[in-house]
């Protein structure tokens, strides 16, 4: 069961509230009729990475190049080579999840994106580049 906390009583606890999340136990502040769970990030973030809910990104050889992109999504790179246009697609994931975060969000076709913006904002280049490779975390 998980137990959740008021704003106040999180606030005179908080070294033990962000143990326990940090130990992965379940834990969450409560906020008038809002319910925030806490989730260590590098948990949250091997979770997204396996979500069925995200699509995987696809590469395609073309017309001398590559092209990296993400189903469902206006996110999508090319290069001269498949090194290249990942490098691309994380820098245009960077970007879209920017642009999420200011705007896109209120967008009813861009609402959806909420799990790969939380991605994008937890993983290092790196991670990102082995998810968009399909070599996971």
């Amino acid at each position: 069961m998980m137990q959740y906390l008021s704003y106040t009583d999180t606030r005179s606890h908080l070294r033990e509230v962000l143990d326990t999340a940090e130990a992965g136990l379940p834990i969450g502040i409560r906020r008038h009729d809002t319910l925030v769970s806490l989730v260590e990030s590098g948990r949250l973030r091997e979770i997204l990475m396996d979500s069925r809910r995200l699509r995987r990104p696809e590469a395609v050889a073309e017309a001398g190049g590559w092209s990296v992109f993400l189903p469902g999504t206006p996110v999508a790179a090319d290069g001269a080579d498949l090194a290249e246009a990942v490098d691309e697609f994380v820098a245009a994931l960077r970007e879209y999840a920017e642009d999420w975060q200011a705007r896109l969000r209120f967008a009813p076709n861009h609402q959806q994106h909420w799990p790969l913006v939380q991605l994008v904002s937890l993983a290092s280049d790196a991670d990102l580049a082995e998810w968009t490779r399909g070599s996971g975390p």
